[in-house]
């Protein structure tokens, strides 16, 4: 190794992926006086963390794999106006992913997911206020009520089970029927006559905007941003000595990887398998449209959500298991424009734009946090399926601690890199 190769990161930390996961962590190690190198192959916020649904959803703590899921998703493949989707020459690659993933469809695995999932979600507008402030990237973010859409009273209690969990875990809420609702906001479909409307929630008003700012704070107070993949990652005696990236090596014994999706990818090369998918989620964004809603909505007929952004509304929520090389569909797009037609008929917009990306979703709905056990200076951060926005300023905040030596005051057991198998 070169000196030139190994002063670029002498005594620095080394983050790979900048997304919000990682951006958070690099800010958060910053604030303790670490030195910090954070590697992306493509540049801030360039997957999902740019293309979620923009919703800080706390609430979000009930996982799809609910009781029932196992009826159920075989016949929302087969309707085409169900927001899940397959290609079905992935099938045979997604099957032993799924199986594990549908043994979850219970309600005790579903309660025990959602109490590993409130402690990294349940203050989440709190969290991203103490993250961005001072960084120029709190202009982006909106408290707000985040609103429930059912037809009818009916059909909200036959969530009765997750909203449930929900309360439990302290989460209260304002029941919206008939014109009360209309009151609230007169730009739904008259199909729609009951909400839920739960405070202390919040958006953000361009997600892709909003980390690429975080990215550049740590810039701007010294930390380093390189542009390359990373092509190994380099141990000795069962502890890492540091990565090769670009064409370069990075010398650190601290490395953190937040690289979603592709955070697989390096793990399998420290033999650690972890059973983890692609759900590639498809969001649309309505520029300049008429109407605004005055919230972000989930819409609970079609399970997408709606929210209000800069200029735009975006429309997210399909899922489609396919892997990661075959290029978007166009069902997905035609489905959320065809419920946010039947949602809001008023609705008229002009340029649409579109977008795919990939959602990393570990076959147990819990994100993995912690330090590898078996290669020492190793700390994971990913799989945060549906919450990664929602989650990503306190699992920086987490993986910053243990990287720096100290105990976090929570149990961190449930996040366990080795609670999947090791090769």
């Amino acid at each position: 190794m070169s000196k030139r190769d190994a002063s670029r990161t002498e005594n620095k930390i080394i983050v790979v992926g900048a997304g919000i996961v990682g951006v958070s962590t690099a800010i958060a190690l910053q604030n303790m006086g670490k030195k910090v190198v954070l590697i992306d192959k493509t540049g801030p916020a360039a997957g999902a963390s740019f293309g979620n649904g923009g919703v800080l959803a706390s609430c979000s703590v009930v996982p799809v794999t609910g009781p029932g899921l196992i009826k159920k998703a075989p016949l929302m493949l087969l309707n085409k106006n169900q927001p899940l989707f397959l290609k079905w020459g992935y099938l045979p690659k997604l099957m032993p992913w799924l199986a594990r993933y549908l043994s979850h469809a219970n309600a005790a695995d579903t309660k025990r997911i959602s109490n590993a999932l409130m402690p990294i979600i349940g203050d989440s507008l709190n969290d991203h206020l103490a993250l961005a402030k001072g960084t120029g990237a709190e202009k982006w973010i909106t408290p707000c009520d985040y609103l429930y859409l059912y037809n009818n009273r009916a059909a909200f209690e036959a969530d009765a089970f997750g909203w449930s969990i929900r309360r439990a875990h302290g989460f209260e809420w304002d029941e919206l029927e008939g014109q009360k609702f209309r009151d609230y906001d007169d730009g739904f479909s008259e199909d729609i006559n009951f909400a839920i409307c739960m405070g202390q929630h919040g958006r953000i008003t361009s997600p892709g905007d909003y980390v690429s700012d975080l990215a550049k704070y740590f810039q701007k107070n010294g930390g380093e941003l390189r542009i390359c993949e990373v092509e190994a990652i380099l141990s000795e005696g069962g502890a890492v000595r540091g990565i090769r990236a670009g064409g370069e090596v990075f010398e650190s014994d601290k490395l953190v990887i937040t690289a979603g999706i592709w955070s697989k990818a390096l793990t399998d090369q420290l033999g650690l398998s972890i059973p983890m998918e692609t759900e590639r989620g498809y969001h649309m964004e309505l520029w300049e449209p008429n109407v605004m809603p005055r919230a972000p909505v989930m819409v609970a007929s079609g399970k997408f959500v709606a929210t209000p952004m800069e200029g735009r509304i975006r429309l997210a929520g399909v899922v489609e298991f396919g892997g990661l090389k075959k290029a978007p569909s166009e069902a997905p797009f035609a489905l959320l424009e065809q419920n946010i037609r039947a949602a809001m008929p008023h609705l008229r917009w002009g340029e649409t734009t579109r977008w795919m990306g990939h959602r990393p979703a570990p076959s147990d709905s819990i994100p993995i946090i912690g330090e590898m056990e078996n290669k020492k200076g190793i700390y994971l951060g990913f799989g945060h399926h549906h919450v990664g926005l929602t989650g990503g300023p306190k699992t920086g905040r987490l993986l910053a601690s243990l990287v720096a030596g100290l105990t976090p005051n929570q149990n961190m057991s449930a996040y366990k890199p080795e609670r999947f198998a090791v090769r």
